[in-house]
């Protein structure tokens, strides 16, 4: 099992030689421009165009709660969007709506992808911001889908 490096940094400046995949978790609303997407919109414009074409075509694709898209970007680098959000909320008023059995399955795909290309992930603490979830019930679904499959796995807290 490969160990989980917690640094302080931007998860869109993936650290490191070799395939990347930096990793977020997306709602199944097809909203998309609050949080840490802004960010990976501000660096790359393909994995919003991605998700948004995804979320239309729903109706007769995987888009779905557990549900991964890979996104190329750049030579060597993914975005991988990871459902792993019932719908969004407005500030902190309803229920969260991080799906912790969804970011667990869609963490299952991202090993999967991740072990075909013989790729790093690197995110940030996903599920953990505007889902409304904590880092201690994500990250041992990291280190079960991701690490224990020996992918190097960065996450990264940002000092903005």
């Amino acid at each position: 099992m490969t160990v989980i490096d917690c640094i302080r940094g931007d998860a869109t400046a993936p650290r490191g030689e070799g395939p990347r995949i930096v990793a977020h978790v997306c709602n199944d609303a097809g909203a998309w421009g609050r949080g840490f997407v802004r960010a990976v919109s501000h660096r790359w414009p393909e994995p919003e165009a991605a998700y948004r074409r995804w979320y239309r075509d729903r109706a007769t694709g995987d888009f779905g709660l557990g549900a991964a898209q890979f996104v190329p970007v750049e030579p060597g680098l993914w975005v991988a969007n990871l459902v792993g959000q019932r719908g969004i909320r407005v500030g902190r008023v309803g229920p969260a709506p991080v799906r912790y059995e969804a970011i667990d399955t869609a963490l299952g795909l991202l090993a999967d992808k991740a072990v075909e290309l013989g790729a790093s992930v690197h995110m940030p603490r996903i599920g953990c911001g505007l889902a409304g979830g904590t880092w201690d019930r994500v990250e041992p679904l990291v280190r079960e889908r991701l690490s224990a499959r020996g992918v190097a796995v960065t996450v990264y807290d940002f000092d903005g």
